[in-house]
């Protein structure tokens, strides 16, 4: 899962260049396209070749690309690297992700010579075929120089490889599920992403429209000052006070003692909760475990809200901090020291991401996920927090969209998941 030591060929060395901070964002903009026009011109369609991923040493390339396309960007931060190979199937000491337990998945890179120069991966996710039984496959973490051609040969590749599975429809960027991370974005470059939220070149969006694939759905991230909190929360407070008076909702923190079990216990309802959502498949119970276990060494439990009727949890709302400048500090790998690094002292940070609040559908017209809101905003004071981060957002849902505008929350990232027809 993450690097071993072994000396490596002398042409390795630009993948492994840490990427530094450019001196403003015009020099940033001038040298990538420089290097942009550089990787065109090198790139002869003859000679790039794509090839499945099957050994360690392509793996490697795999996982490796990404610091290449980004060493220059300021803003990308790499994702932990032993978590994006479990997450592309790869079995590092034995451990994949438990989303392939019944999924599967086939890696491509795209070489020229002793360079890669792109990557995607190809994921039928049985779950949904079986859901929707509307023939779609995904593709995900694709990467690639700004060459025309070179996307088109991964995504021919993809395809191809979907269309032998029985696929009609290739969607993405899905990494692997919309349980995990998704969508290219196509508005919001001028930040760094927020924990668990893509980010690519704006380039991107030209490679995959040109080789024919058309909008499916938006997300959206919204940005919430914290200044603004206490004035909603006023308002609210009196409607929260007689939906608890009427239901007999007790507001909790999720159980230190009993953390696990209550984790576990918020990805049940969080699968039950989306069953209508857009392209959503509820997790099996081995991921919902695997989940539970990586979210409590991340959750801060004074960052986290459930509500209880008649004793039994019926939904929740958590934030998590958002760790992606320590991810960046340590460069993706957690060890030897990473680790220690990116979880020491979570409460230090002061920026976080709502990412989720849902209530079980049988209790949803009773304003229970007001409640949850309600009860967080406190602690989001008590703990200094400075600004939060709502996402991600479906475009179809127009009632969350609406009550975090109507709160004062600003639209700033728009995502995009497209679709093309293979088949």
């Amino acid at each position: 899962m993450w690097r071993f030591g072994e000396t490596l060929p002398t042409w390795t060395n630009e993948f492994l260049e840490i990427p530094q901070r450019m001196s403003s964002a015009s020099s940033i903009e001038s040298s990538s396209k420089n290097n942009l026009k550089r990787e065109q011109l090198k790139i002869s369609i003859v000679s790039i070749q794509v090839i499945a991923v099957k050994n360690w040493f392509q793996q490697k390339r795999f996982l490796d690309f990404p610091a290449q396309v980004y060493k220059e960007d300021p803003y990308w931060v790499p994702q932990l690297r032993i978590e994006q190979s479990g997450l592309v199937g790869f079995s590092f000491f034995g451990r994949r992700d438990p989303f392939y337990i019944r999924n599967s998945c086939q890696s491509f890179i795209a070489v020229d010579g002793n360079r890669t120069v792109g990557r995607i991966c190809a994921i039928l996710n049985r779950g949904h075929i079986e859901r929707y039984g509307d023939g779609v496959g995904f593709f995900g973490f694709f990467e690639c120089v700004d060459n025309f051609d070179t996307a088109k040969m991964l995504f021919d590749v993809a395809g191809e490889w979907l269309k032998d599975n029985g696929c009609k429809i290739i969607r993405g960027p899905v990494n692997p599920s919309l349980n995990h991370t998704l969508g290219l974005l196509i508005d919001g470059f001028d930040k760094m992403p927020t924990f668990m939220m893509t980010y690519n070149p704006q380039y991107y969006e030209n490679l995959i429209e040109q080789n024919g694939f058309k909008k499916a759905q938006d997300l959206y991230a919204y940005w919430g000052a914290i200044t603004m909190l206490p004035k909603v929360n006023a308002k609210l407070q009196p409607i929260c006070d007689r939906i608890k008076e009427h239901t007999g909702a007790k507001i909790r923190t999720v159980d230190t003692k009993n953390f696990q079990h209550d984790v576990e216990r918020f990805l049940k309802i969080y699968n039950k909760s989306l069953a209508n959502t857009w392209g959503f498949v509820p997790m099996e119970e081995a991921e919902i475990k695997e989940m539970a276990f990586f979210l409590k060494r991340l959750m801060i439990p004074e960052l986290t809200t459930a509500v209880e009727l008649d004793g039994e949890m019926v939904g929740a709302s958590f934030a998590l901090p958002d760790f992606n400048p320590r991810i960046k500090s340590i460069n993706g790998r957690l060890f030897p020291f990473g680790i220690f690094k990116l979880l020491r002292k979570k409460e230090d940070i002061k920026s976080i991401r709502i990412i989720s609040t849902n209530v079980l559908p049988e209790y949803q017209m009773l304003g229970l996920g007001m409640l949850l809101l309600n009860a967080m905003v406190p602690k989001i004071l008590d703990n200094k927090i400075t600004d939060a981060e709502f996402s991600w957002v479906l475009e179809s849902n127009t009632f969350s969209r609406g009550s975090l505008e109507k709160g004062g929350a600003t639209r700033t990232k728009t995502y995009r998941v497209y679709d093309k027809q293979i088949g």
